[in-house]
């Protein structure tokens, strides 16, 4: 397994692969390929960013049974994929502040995992799909959820800068088919579910999406979110575990 990172150093914005316990400088967003420079980094000497450089994110809502139970925007499982888009504006990194926006009471938190493309992939079929996926991640789908309640569509409660952090970095291989996605907040266990327990799974959501729209190598997918999603406040610190990936910590500013 590989771990893909994007980074800041003194040489600026970089892209990397952790080797042998220090950072290898690559050429480029190895979502489409790279090759190592030669320079290399101390973990301790950088900064990490979004490990992402999507074109487009997209998001898939309600796909556990027990979010769909606790929504209130949602009476009935749904039987096709709930799809909506965050800008990519939205992206942040590891240990980057979540801004709590004015307009907004209550802000939310969303583990989810991340499928990030690697080639363009457009009318793919299901058993396909898996051929598409270039590495995977942790996101938070944060959400002002005061106002996708007041709106028709999500895109002003799902679309705020710093509204999607990901990170910490892109692993290339992953049984994504069944491992725990968590949120704790402040400490505190608040959601705990696993990939296996999807309405719909990942190489369907590919598929489904791609006949939608072309999915081009870098974007990214968010395939929904565990029950327990919950309110947070200036000053907490929410973190998204999800096992053979990592952690992802933000503090709310």
């Amino acid at each position: 397994m590989e771990q893909f990172l994007r980074f800041k150093s003194v040489n600026g914005i970089c892209w990397g692969v952790f080797d042998e316990g220090r950072v290898a400088e690559i050429s480029s967003n190895p979502a489409f390929g790279y090759e190592k420079t030669g320079n290399y980094y101390e973990f301790s000497m950088i900064k990490l960013l979004a490990p992402v450089e999507p074109s487009k994110i997209v998001c898939v809502g309600l796909n556990y049974r027990e979010h769909v139970k606790e929504s209130q925007s949602a009476t009935e499982v749904p039987q096709s994929p709930v799809l909506f888009l965050k800008p990519p504006s939205a992206l942040i990194g590891p240990g980057a502040k979540i801004i709590y926006p004015e307009m907004s009471e209550r802000v939310d938190y969303e583990a989810e995992l991340g499928i990030i493309i690697g080639k363009e992939c457009h009318q793919v079929a299901e058993v396909e799909a898996e051929d598409y996926i270039f590495g995977y991640t942790c996101a938070n789908d944060v959400t002002a959820r005061d106002l996708q309640k007041k709106d028709v569509q999500w895109t002003r409660g799902k679309g705020f800068d710093s509204f999607c952090p990901v990170g910490p970095w892109v692993v290339n291989r992953l049984a994504y088919e069944d491992v725990a996605v968590e949120s704790y907040l402040n400490g505190e266990l608040r959601q705990s579910g696993r990939t296996s327990m999807m309405i719909f799974p990942v190489p369907f959501l590919i598929s489904f999406i791609s006949k939608v729209m072309t999915l081009y190598p870098g974007d990214i997918i968010l395939t929904g979110t565990p029950a327990g999603i919950g309110p947070m406040k200036l000053g907490d610190r929410i973190e998204v575990r999800i096992e053979g990936i990592g952690s992802l910590v933000n503090d709310v500013a």
